[in-house]
């Protein structure tokens, strides 16, 4: 009996692997006989994508057209401070492992904020950067980051692939391994190879089967539903009117404008914003059937918009912005009008981004996060454990905290 020989390597490009290795390791499928592992996705007829077939457990985000639409437009190279440094496991030859890993000389764009790591590593006479990071460029969303082809040892590979990043650590010379978003068991996987676990919070909604909006509605308090009616009135009180562009309703005029937005609030907010022109069509090229832009029309032209990405079985919501303001009508496009998506659709759950405790009123509940550090020097490694215990029970207390206020009816409330 003879023995499978795994092997490792970085490479420099999401282009130098194909794409259907990558995403038979990214978004594997089912046996197609499996009819229970497949479900059919309804979206509006009016897009020309009357339905689609959802894919099983799909991730938009970590899909080959995502990163080669990052990397092609220049957004996430090693000119922008983003060096690809994809980690690759190969059993008996063929790729069976996937780690999208990038080598950085900041820390822009993440979302796990570590800079106050970085500050106190450089002040003690070390050097932070360059760090590995695991992730999706850009992108604060839940989602794997040991992408594992089907019908292969998995622990085997995993295990390799755990040591492939702290080997990967070593021949770059970064300070340190980031795999942040990571999946609860990734995380805790990685634990058990020698990673500092982190946890944070971000707010998500949950469909519990809801048939309509006001479906949903009905499960909240008095005083928010009656909040949330208001404010979905106010906001398209000066004739907006609200539209779903997928598929083929996405053009490059609609691009376009939904840049604008992205490009004003960035500007506003960052700076810098992360993603180029050139990003949004690549995406529209490669992916338009994942994608969901809720615009927002006056006076016959688009002013504002948000953009989603659409999973098997989640919302994801990503940029907004806009060129009028009129009140709430952040909160109809990015939250309300993604629960209405979900709902008429069949997905389970929003993710509506990074931070935000305003969302808790609209019906957004707290919802933990995994994260998985490898910190190569000893003496920065115990300081930041320490750290990192104390913070993991502030979270865990503030998401109890938070979830307890939420906006929905407790045993007594009135109806």
């Amino acid at each position: 009996m003879t023995s499978s020989e795994i092997t490792l390597e970085a490479v420099p490009s999401v282009s130098d692997i194909k794409a259907a290795d990558w995403d038979a390791c990214a978004n594997p499928t089912v046996d197609p006989t499996s009819l229970d592992a497949l479900d059919t996705l309804a979206l509006p007829s009016s897009g020309g994508l009357a339905c689609i077939r959802a894919r099983p457990s799909y991730n938009p985000f970590v899909s080959h057209a995502f990163f080669a639409a990052l990397e092609a437009s220049g957004s996430a190279v090693a000119r922008t401070g983003w060096g690809p440094r994809h980690l690759l496991a190969r059993l008996d030859g063929e790729i069976a492992g996937i780690v999208p890993c990038y080598l950085k000389s900041h820390s822009q764009g993440e979302y796990v904020f570590d800079r106050g790591w970085a500050d106190a590593y450089e002040r003690a006479g070390g050097r932070y950067y360059p760090k590995l990071q695991v992730s999706v460029p850009f992108t604060p969303a839940t989602g794997p980051r040991l992408l594992l082809r089907n019908g292969i040892p998995r622990e085997q590979i995993r295990s390799a692939l755990a040591h492939g990043l702290m080997a990967l650590c070593e021949a770059t010379e970064a300070s340190s391994v980031h795999v942040t978003f990571a999946g609860e068991d990734e995380a805790k996987f990685l634990g058990g190879h020698g990673f500092l676990q982190r946890t944070d919070q971000q707010f998500h909604w949950h469909n519990a089967g809801f048939k309509s909006f006001d479906d949903f509605l009905a499960t909240l308090n008095s005083r928010h539903r009656k909040a949330i009616k208001r404010e979905r009135r106010e906001a398209l009180a000066a004739g907006v009117t609200i539209h779903w562009l997928t598929g083929e309703e996405i053009t490059e005029d609609a691009w376009d404008a939904f840049f604008d937005f992205y490009m004003e609030t960035g500007s506003r907010k960052w700076g810098r914003p992360y993603l180029n022109r050139k990003f949004f069509s690549l995406i529209g090229q490669s992916m338009a059937k994942d994608v969901l832009l809720v615009m927002a029309k006056r006076n016959g032209r688009w002013i504002a918009g948000a953009i989603n990405f659409i999973g098997s079985d989640t919302l994801f919501g990503r940029n907004w912005g806009a060129i009028e303001h009129h009140p709430f009508l952040h909160f109809e496009v990015c939250y309300y009008q993604a629960i209405d998506f979900a709902i008429q659709n069949g997905l389970k759950v929003v993710e509506a981004g990074a931070q935000g405790e305003h969302k808790l009123a609209r019906g957004y509940l707290p919802q933990t996060t995994y994260s998985a550090h490898y910190i190569a020097d000893p003496g920065l490694r115990r300081a930041i454990a320490d750290y990192l215990k104390r913070e993991r029970a502030y979270v865990a207390e503030v998401g109890r905290e938070l979830t307890d206020a939420g906006p929905f009816r407790k045993g007594g409330d009135e109806a």
